[in-house]
């Protein structure tokens, strides 16, 4: 059975905060939104290739985390056990550019991630976009307990796709050049890891 990739959109339209400001020209982005337009491009990129893709949360509103993980570890176990899970956010806290976590200590997570953080420094560093990275235990990823991560039974990885609360990095997350660049990048990505 081929590879079952799983990408997670995190949070819902119901998910209080995580949001940006409101810009001085009005707008406004939703992290519930980013993240399932990315998903849904994610997506469509891997089914032209005939790549077996599950989108975890097809709901707009919010599902909780054992929710989530419960139907990732279903996807999993009728996969073989031949399943990788992305869990797809924006992220905010006052910083810039790109990031990926894994759950602490070694595991095959961790060389999913080296895969990600490589496609993103291709894709986004040439123009000046920092990749933010711990190298600490060897390889770029930082490492959490994320509860996504952390109860999955699959190899799991958190991309956070530049910061909201910056207004460069969230003009760049609400323009169709930086969906685009964006879902390219988890695409060629997955494309590597599988």
């Amino acid at each position: 059975m081929s590879k079952v990739i799983i990408l997670d959109n995190g949070h819902g339209n119901n998910t209080p905060g995580k949001r940006s400001p409101k810009w001085e020209d009005g707008t406004q982005l939703f992290e519930y939104e980013f993240n399932r337009d990315i998903v849904k491009r994610i997506s469509a990129m891997l089914a032209k290739d005939k790549i077996n893709v599950i989108i975890l949360v097809p709901e707009s509103n919010d599902v909780s985390l054992q929710e989530r993980c419960n139907r990732a570890n279903r996807i999993y176990k009728n996969s073989g056990n031949n399943a990788v899970l992305i869990s797809v956010h924006g992220n905010a806290g006052g910083g810039t550019g790109w990031e990926c976590y894994t759950t602490v200590g070694k595991t095959k997570s961790d060389s999913i991630a080296t895969i990600l953080c490589e496609e993103a420094a291709a894709e986004f560093a040439k123009d000046g976009w920092k990749i933010r990275t711990d190298m600490s235990d060897g390889d770029p990823d930082k490492e959490s307990q994320f509860y996504i991560l952390k109860h999955t039974n699959c190899p799991a990885v958190l991309t956070e796709n530049f910061f909201f609360d910056n207004r460069k990095d969230c003009k760049f997350m609400m323009s169709e050049e930086g969906r685009n660049r964006i879902a390219r990048m988890h695409y060629k990505a997955i494309k590597r890891i599988l």
